[in-house]
């Protein structure tokens, strides 16, 4: 596994008005009439991010596995400075300095990208995926632990059944079940597939516990890696 340094962009937003202001002009490269890759097939990466505010550092890692046998192809890390102070809605201006470094370092193209956090699923439909996405021009998808502030009706307690994420009328997205009688996952298109494809991959990715093997194998990776993680001098 390979680990590199993360390094904030020079031209990195700085404040919320700027940071807003590419939200609002990258959401128009957003890509909605894809398909996307089938699931089962070709690669599928999982990319996810930890912190560690009292030292300055974020350690994010990208896993690749193989989409038919969820076998591990390959995986890295990057460590660096966080970018971003915390702001709702703006949590990708934290994560994806040092996402891009962990995919740049992968010794093999990602395929799909699984993240764990929110694509169109946003205030500003325009989450990590969808951002992550139309920077690097991958199909991304995001699969959220929680529906942030969207509604929702519970899905059969069967696996494998949804319900609509709603932003009053609009769908975002969709609460999934992955394990029956389990508590669903929140899936959203990021860039370049169709929301049922998303959903479709995020089954295939879940086989045995309710987080796709993406984002288990993702969070471990990028936990050890923060835990190993030199402070930064001050």
């Amino acid at each position: 596994m390979r680990t590199v340094a993360a390094h904030t962009p020079a031209d990195w937003p700085a404040t919320e008005e700027h940071a807003r202001a590419v939200q609002d002009d990258l959401r128009t490269r957003v890509v909605l009439g894809e398909q996307g890759p089938p699931p089962g097939t070709g690669r599928v990466t999982g990319v996810d991010v930890a912190y560690d505010d009292a030292r300055d550092v974020v350690a994010a890692a990208a896993v690749v596995l193989d989409a038919a046998t969820l076998d591990v192809v390959a995986e890295a890390t990057a460590v660096g400075r966080i970018s971003f102070p915390y702001v709702p809605g703006l949590l990708a201006f934290r994560e994806i300095p040092a996402v891009l470094a962990a995919l740049d370092a992968l010794p093999c193209p990602p395929g799909t990208v699984v993240c764990d956090g929110y694509g169109l699923a946003h205030p500003r439909r325009f989450g990590l995926a969808s951002h992550l996405g139309v920077l690097t021009g991958l199909p991304t998808i995001g699969v959220a632990k929680n529906p942030f502030t969207f509604t929702h009706d519970e899905p059969d307690a069967r696996r494998g059944s949804t319900s609509p994420l709603l932003d009053g009328a609009e769908e975002v997205g969709r609460a999934v079940r992955t394990r029956a009688g389990v508590k669903p996952v929140f899936v959203s298109v990021g860039h370049r597939v169709s929301l049922d494809n998303a959903c479709a991959h995020t089954l295939a990715l879940a086989p045995s516990y309710r987080l796709p093997e993406t984002t288990r194998r993702a969070d471990a990776l990028c936990r050890e890696a923060l835990r190993a993680a030199t402070p930064y001098p001050a």
